[in-house]
């Protein structure tokens, strides 16, 4: 196992944050942490990478124990953090030696490494470039190059594709599969649930600082084989309808944004003619209507009774 996670706890203050949490992650796999604003997931991973004491519980990464090897452990990782750890006032070749020189990497070895960091983010032709004149996506990469210049076994990406143009985010996701195909086990999180989905061997859900499940992706979906999502388009929709519709035997939750609703369902309840009653009811019309298959969304909804982009 190359990361093992086991009763983890993380208090501030009075408030638990992250509440003995346990996850095992094999070598070779890509885990995809998924969770809404507040589920712990960034203290897990300050945790992991030694940024943030551990109040209770262990973890153990390459087979040893993190409070009592961190030192020689972190040379193995690399962190890609949610907020860009870059700096203005060097270029990108400066930044990702800088970087590669807290790793231990010096002389022709360090040359050789900034080079090929470079290359796989794509940034090779603005290597003399300061930051300040990239893009959001071309700095999102610069800081993945910081990360892996030292070609670590474990890498943890922390919604590294935030706020970013969908070709940086496609670069970034082949540049996950890449590095996982060349060796390196990923941890992964973010606020798009189909780049999880997409690229992950495994996924765990968590929320309130515990992970609710975890599986492939197919795994979890047969959790809730069970139900269905309901999708209408309608002519007038307000709260009132909703909580009306979220009464009803069989419903599971019922939300909306603008003319449409969101129902998750027990699967073939006989609900489709008690919800059009519903509607009718209230002086409204049904545009559309559309029952969907299990997805990964859905699956999160169940868990955590929260979309995946709700703040907190």
């Amino acid at each position: 196992m190359l990361l093992e996670i086991d009763q983890l706890v993380k208090r501030y203050h009075h408030k638990i944050v992250v509440d003995h949490l346990s996850l095992k992650i094999r070598e070779g796999e890509i885990m995809g942490l998924l969770g809404p604003n507040g589920a712990g997931k960034t203290t897990t991973i300050n945790m992991i990478t030694g940024l943030t004491k551990i109040d209770q519980g262990s973890i153990k990464i390459f087979g040893q124990n993190l409070e009592k090897s961190g030192k020689a452990i972190k040379k193995g990782i690399g962190l890609v953090p949610q907020d860009i750890a870059i700096f203005d006032d060097l270029n990108a070749w400066e930044n990702i030696a800088f970087f590669g020189g807290l790793y231990g990497l010096k002389g022709n070895r360090l040359k050789e490494k900034v080079q090929w960091a470079l290359e796989f983010v794509g940034l090779k032709d603005h290597q003399k470039q300061f930051p300040k004149k990239f893009s959001g996506g071309m700095k999102r990469r610069l800081n993945i190059a910081c990360a892996i210049v030292h070609q670590p076994k474990l890498i943890i990406m922390d919604e590294p594709t935030v706020g970013i143009d969908p070709q940086s985010r496609n670069h970034i996701l082949e540049s996950v599969r890449r590095l996982n195909r060349e060796g390196s086990t990923i941890l992964y999180t973010s606020h798009y649930m189909e780049e999880v989905d997409a690229i992950s061997s495994k996924i765990a859900i968590m929320d309130q600082g515990r992970v609710m499940a975890q599986g492939t992706s197919d795994e979890l979906k047969k959790m809730i084989s069970s139900e269905d999502r309901i999708l209408l388009t309608v002519s007038d929709a307000s709260y009132s309808m909703m909580e009306k519709i979220k009464n009803l035997q069989g419903v599971i939750d019922c939300h909306g944004k603008g003319k449409e609703i969101t129902i998750l369902a027990k699967k073939d309840s006989a609900l489709i003619g008690q919800i059009s009653q519903i509607i009718s009811n209230m002086g409204a019309e049904i545009h559309s209507l559309q029952v969907e298959k299990v997805t990964l969304e859905s699956v999160f909804l169940t868990l955590t009774g929260k979309t995946l982009r709700d703040r907190e």
